[in-house]
C-alpha cells in the first residue's frame, strides 16, 4: 500500500519512463523500423602546449562548418612534429591508414593533414582536412622594452615604453632623467641585437635617447634582421633651449647679455651644439609681464629648430595668450596667403641657466634676410608705428595724410640704413606721400593714376584679410603694421607681426568682440573700400579663407595637441589660469577652456565676415 506523499513521485518515474521510450523509438527507427547508425563527426581540433614543448599558447582551430579545421602560428614551433587534441563522434580515427590517438600521436603539418573518422563496422567514414599556416623562418620578436629604475639613478620609477603593434617602442620620461645615459632593458625572441653595429646586453648597455634609437635584432641563424626603434619623448616633448649667462640676469631691452646656447632637438628637430650668444628683452606691453620675451643674437648664422639659418631669433613669451597658440595660427595664415613673407615659429621649453623658464614660440625676426624677407640692397621695410616707441637711432617719417588723424604715428625706416635728408630717405618718404595723394585724389579709383598705380593689389587685399579674420587691435592703425617697398615697383603689406592681442583677447577696444569691422577703419582702408573693385576683390578672396575655415580650426586643435604636456609644466611655472592678466577680457581656469574659446571666437568671426561679406 503507497502512501498519499509516495504519489508524485511514483508518477514522475512514470512519466520518465514513457518519455525515454518515445525518444528512443523516434531517433533510432527509419521509416522501416530499422535502428540508423551514428554519423561520424570531428567535432574541435587543437594543439596544445601541455603535449607541445615548442608552443607558446594553445591553439584552437576553426571549423568552416563542413570539413575543414584552419589555424596559424606566428612564431617558430615544431611544426613537423605536432601532438593533436581532438573530440569526435565515432570508433577509430587514421590518417594515411594510421590509427591516431589523441594527446599521443603527433604528424607534420607542414602540408594539409587528411583525418578520417569511421564507425565502429567501418561502414561509414567522414573525412576531415587540417589546415596550418606557419613561419618559416627563425622568428624576430621584440616583446618588451623598458627603463628601470634599479639599473637608472635619475630614474624616480621604472618606465615600461608602449609599442605600437609595428616596430616603435615609446614612452615619456621627466626633466631630471639622464636621457643621454640610459640602460635599456628588454626582451625578446632572437639573436644579437646591434645599436649602431654595436652588441648590445639588456640591463648592461646604456645609449643616448635624446633622438629615436634603432635596435637592429637578428633571428637566431643570423639570416635576417628586423629594426626596433625606441622613442623617448624628454619632459613636456618639446625640444629644449638651453640659455647660459652665468646666471647674469636678462633685465634690459638695450643691453644684450653675452652667454651659450645649446639646442636639444628632441624627437622632431636637429640638435645645436652649444655655441657664443647673447641676449636681450624685447617687446613693448609684454616686457612688462613676468615671463619675459627675448630677442636672441648668435655669434654665427644658425639653424634653429629646422627653420632655415640666420643670427636673430625671437622668443615669445606668449604670456597674456592664454590658448599660447594666436601667433602660431597667424603665422598658419599668413603662410596660406599670398603675401611674399611672413615669419615662421616653432613651440620650444626654454631654461636660463639650468631654471625651467615656460613654454615659448621661437620665431625668425621680421627682417630683410636672404632666408627671410628676401629684397634687393635698396629694398625698404617700413613698420608704422608711435614715436614713443622708436629707438634713438630709428629714421623714420610722418607722411602727410596718415598723421592727420594720428598724429603719434610714424613711418620707421627698418631696411635699408638711411640717413634723414639723403636721397633715399626722400625716395620712400616721397613715394608715401605721392600714394596718399593718389588714394584719396579725386580719381583714386583710376586703374592707371589712382592708388593702383601704387600698390600691390594681391598683398594689401591679403594682408587686410587675415587681420580683419584675427582683429588684431594693433593693425587698425597703432603699430606692428609692416609694408615693404623695391624702387620701380609697388607697395607690397607684409610681413605679418604680432597677434597675441588678437581673436578678441583684449579688453580695451571693440576687437575683442566677433562682430563689427576693425581693420576696416585704418585710414589706407577706409578709402579703399570707397572703390567697389577692391571691394569686390576682398569679398571674392574672403571666401578662400571662410572655405579654410575647418582647416584653421583643426590647426588649433593640432596645437593644443602639441602643447597638452608643455601647458601644464607652462602653467605650473607661470600660474596664470583662471586669473586676469592684463588685457584678457575673460580667462578659464583650464587651457583645455582657453582653447575651446579661442576655436569659438574663430567660428563666429569667420560667420560674421561670410554674412557682411555675402
Amino acid at each position: 500500500m503507497l502512501l498519499r506523499s509516495q504519489y508524485p513521485i511514483k508518477g514522475a518515474i512514470q512519466k520518465c519512463i514513457l518519455l525515454l521510450t518515445l525518444i528512443l523509438f523516434s531517433c533510432s527507427k527509419d521509416q522501416d523500423g530499422l535502428i540508423q547508425p551514428i554519423s561520424p563527426e570531428m567535432t574541435s581540433f587543437a594543439f596544445l602546449m601541455e603535449f607541445n614543448p615548442t608552443l607558446e599558447k594553445d591553439l584552437d582551430l576553426t571549423f568552416d562548418g563542413v570539413n575543414i579545421f584552419s589555424g596559424s602560428f606566428d612564431y617558430l614551433c615544431d611544426i613537423e612534429n605536432l601532438v593533436a587534441s581532438y573530440d569526435f563522434v565515432g570508433d577509430t580515427v587514421t590518417v594515411n591508414d594510421a590509427v591516431q590517438t589523441k594527446f599521443v600521436t603527433s604528424n607534420d603539418f607542414t602540408e594539409t593533414v587528411e583525418y578520417s573518422v569511421t564507425t565502429q563496422d567501418s561502414s561509414i567514414s567522414k573525412n576531415y582536412f587540417i589546415q596550418i599556416s606557419f613561419v618559416t623562418e627563425e622568428a624576430i620578436e621584440m616583446k618588451s622594452f623598458s627603463f628601470l629604475a634599479e639599473l637608472n639613478p635619475t630614474l624616480t620609477q621604472d618606465v615600461n615604453l608602449t609599442f605600437d603593434g609595428v616596430d616603435t617602442f615609446s614612452a615619456a620620461v621627466n626633466e631630471l632623467c639622464a636621457i643621454e645615459n640610459l640602460v635599456a632593458s628588454y626582451t625578446l625572441v632572437g639573436g644579437n641585437t646591434l645599436v649602431n653595429s654595436v652588441l648590445q646586453v639588456t640591463g648592461e648597455t646604456s645609449n643616448n635617447f635624446n633622438k629615436p634609437v634603432i635596435y637592429v635584432v637578428s633571428n637566431i641563424e643570423n639570416s635576417s634582421t628586423k629594426n626596433f626603434y625606441i622613442e623617448i619623448s624628454y619632459f613636456t616633448g618639446l625640444p629644449r633651449i638651453l640659455i647660459d649667462t652665468n646666471n647674469t640676469p636678462i633685465n634690459s631691452k638695450d643691453d644684450y647679455v653675452e652667454g651659450f646656447v645649446t639646442v636639444k632637438g628632441g624627437l622632431g628637430f636637429e640638435d645645436l651644439a652649444m655655441q657664443e650668444m647673447k641676449i636681450r628683452g624685447r617687446g613693448n606691453s609684454t616686457w612688462g609681464h613676468p615671463k619675459k620675451p627675448y630677442q636672441l643674437k648668435a655669434g654665427s648664422k644658425m639653424p634653429m629648430l629646422n627653420m632655415l639659418e640666420d643670427k636673430k631669433w625671437i622668443f615669445l613669451a606668449e604670456y597674456s595668450d592664454k590658448s599660447l597658440i594666436r601667433n602660431k595660427i597667424s603665422f598658419d595664415l599668413g603662410a596660406m596667403s599670398l603675401l611674399e613673407y611672413t615669419p615662421k615659429g616653432e613651440y620650444a621649453e626654454v631654461f636660463l641657466n639650468d631654471e625651467y623658464n615656460g613654454t615659448y614660440l621661437i620665431a625668425q625676426k621680421v627682417e630683410v634676410k636672404s632666408n627671410r624677407l628676401n629684397l634687393p640692397d635698396n629694398g625698404y621695410l617700413v613698420e608704422i608705428d608711435q614715436q614713443y616707441r622708436v629707438d634713438p637711432e630709428d629714421v623714420f617719417f610722418k607722411p602727410t595724410i596718415f598723421t592727420e588723424k594720428y598724429s603719434e604715428n610714424v613711418f620707421n625706416i627698418k631696411e635699408p640704413s638711411v640717413d634723414y635728408n639723403t636721397a633715399e630717405f626722400d625716395l620712400i618718404k616721397d613715394y608715401i606721400n605721392n600714394f596718399e595723394a593718389a588714394l584719396f585724389g579725386t580719381n583714386f579709383k583710376d586703374a592707371q593714376t589712382g592708388y593702383q598705380a601704387y600698390i600691390d593689389l594681391p598683398s594689401f587685399v591679403d594682408w587686410y584679410l587675415v587681420q580683419e579674420i584675427a582683429k588684431s587691435v594693433d593693425a587698425k592703425y597703432y603699430s606692428s603694421i609692416y609694408f615693404n617697398y623695391i624702387p620701380g615697383n609697388k607697395i607690397k603689406m607684409g610681413p605679418l607681426w604680432d597677434f597675441d592681442l588678437s581673436y578678441g583677447n583684449v579688453d580695451y577696444a571693440d576687437s575683442q568682440y566677433t562682430d563689427g569691422f576693425w581693420i576696416k577703419k585704418n585710414p589706407w582702408y577706409k578709402r579703399l573700400f570707397e572703390d567697389p573693385a577692391f571691394e569686390n576683390e576682398v569679398k571674392e578672396r574672403f571666401m578662400y579663407f571662410y572655405n579654410n575655415t575647418n582647416v584653421i580650426l583643426d590647426k588649433i586643435d593640432e596645437y593644443a595637441n602639441h602643447l597638452e604636456r608643455a601647458q601644464s609644466q607652462n602653467y605650473e611655472k607661470w600660474p596664470t589660469l583662471g586669473v586676469y592678466v592684463w588685457p584678457n577680457p575673460v580667462f578659464f581656469d583650464t587651457h583645455a577652456e582657453e582653447v575651446s574659446h579661442l576655436k569659438d571666437w574663430v567660428t563666429k568671426r569667420m560667420e560674421w565676415l561670410h554674412g557682411e561679406f555675402n
